[in-house]
């Protein structure tokens, strides 16, 4: 099974594609681990995005789409893969379209993780990180025993930038201008599938895992 991922920050991308990557036994694919790794071991498209990394640029679509092609054509994918947070764009979109018809491979479904702004806001507003460990909390679903204060080490708790109001706001427009389009993309190719982001994270998981399970046995193969 070969699925993208769409949602805006705070959708719950990644806690979803962890779970269905333990339902379905195939692996969770994130470009920004994929960068982080290529870089870490030097690999030559790795130097490649180090030039734009150290320069704080967005690393080109062009080496982006070079590391996912190279990654699901790993033994590992053979059964499928979950792409996290790619594509981003519909020339990413096409780019990777094309990686696959190239190995005779498609994708079998994009799963739009459908989440109103006023919880998204609520949802990135409430994080807070340790100082010292890193350690991640929200004052709404995992708060911390002391407030201000980390379970594990006992270090300060900050919010960073990105999870204040105004920041939020900003980059939920930038998901809307930018990343929405996909919707489209692939609703016009009948792969479209809109779940229901609201609730817990296991009801969320599971609304997604019966909409896959539902499809044809052919393209859960």
């Amino acid at each position: 099974m070969r699925v993208v991922l769409v949602g805006p920050p705070g959708a719950g991308k990644g806690t979803q594609a962890r779970a269905l990557q333990s339902t379905f036994g195939i692996p969770q694919i994130s470009t920004g681990d994929l960068l982080r790794e290529a870089v870490r071991e030097g690999t030559p498209l790795g130097k490649q995005a180090r030039t734009y990394m150290d320069k704080g640029e967005l690393v080109p679509d062009s080496v982006v789409v070079s590391l996912v092609a190279e990654r699901i054509q790993k033994p590992d994918c053979t059964k499928g893969f979950l792409l996290d947070g790619f594509p981003r764009t519909i020339v990413q979109a096409d780019a990777i379209a094309a990686e696959l018809d190239r190995i005779k491979q498609q994708l079998d479904a994009a799963i739009s993780i459908v989440v109103t702004r006023q919880e998204l806001v609520e949802r990135l507003s409430g994080r807070w990180v340790c100082r010292s460990c890193q350690a991640m909390y929200h004052e709404r679903f995992t708060p911390p025993r002391k407030s201000g204060v980390c379970d594990a080490c006992g270090g300060e708790l900050y919010q960073r930038t990105d999870d204040k109001a105004e920041t939020i706001n900003a980059r939920l427009e930038v998901y809307e201008r930018s990343t929405a389009p996909l919707l489209s993309y692939y609703r016009e190719r009948a792969l479209l599938h809109d779940i229901d982001g609201m609730g817990t994270p296991e009801a969320i998981a599971q609304r997604i895992t019966t909409t896959l399970k539902s499809l044809t046995p052919q393209s859960v193969a």
